[in-house]
């Protein structure tokens, strides 16, 4: 039996952490289309340094509260065993996101003091894919994990 505190934290962290996820990609096309590039990196720079506080956090204590109601592991199925493993890549995923958005925060600032060197816009046009590979890769995690956690509970 889990206790309603425990769960309770656990959809508030899951939320904010999804929604986070959601948020992110929206405000990410809207600032391509929208803002001036010396405007994106500096907008960027700031939710960066927020979102590594209430985004890492949630998905911290989302993930704390996951192992305290599925805990002890000795009673682990097979699909908490996947669930568990798959938090430790997103946590690793999210960590190379956020190591991957300081760079870009570079190149982009590099790419505003010079608008022509080609070098610089290839940088910035490679790391952009990888920015949305890597979050493609935390949305899929995420609803993989959201997926076997809810079938856990559901035995």
């Amino acid at each position: 039996m889990t206790s309603a505190p425990i769960v309770t934290v656990e959809i508030l962290a899951a939320s904010i952490w999804i929604g986070s996820l959601v948020c992110l990609a929206v405000v990410s096309r809207v600032a391509r289309t929208e803002l001036e590039a010396s405007a994106r990196a500096v907008l960027f720079r700031a939710v960066g340094r927020r979102y590594a506080v209430v985004g890492t956090g949630s998905l911290l204590v989302a993930i704390g509260a996951g192992l305290a109601m599925a805990w002890p592991p000795a009673q682990w199925s097979a699909t908490v065993d996947s669930a568990v493993a798959l938090a430790g890549f997103l946590v690793l995923a999210t960590a190379a996101g956020m190591a991957q958005a300081r760079t870009m925060g570079t190149l982009q600032r590099r790419a505003v003091r010079t608008a022509a060197d080609p070098v610089a816009l290839r940088a910035l046009r490679r790391g952009r894919k990888l920015a949305t590979a890597l979050r493609l890769v935390m949305a899929g995690a995420t609803l993989a994990v959201v997926v076997l956690a809810a079938m856990a509970i559901s035995r």
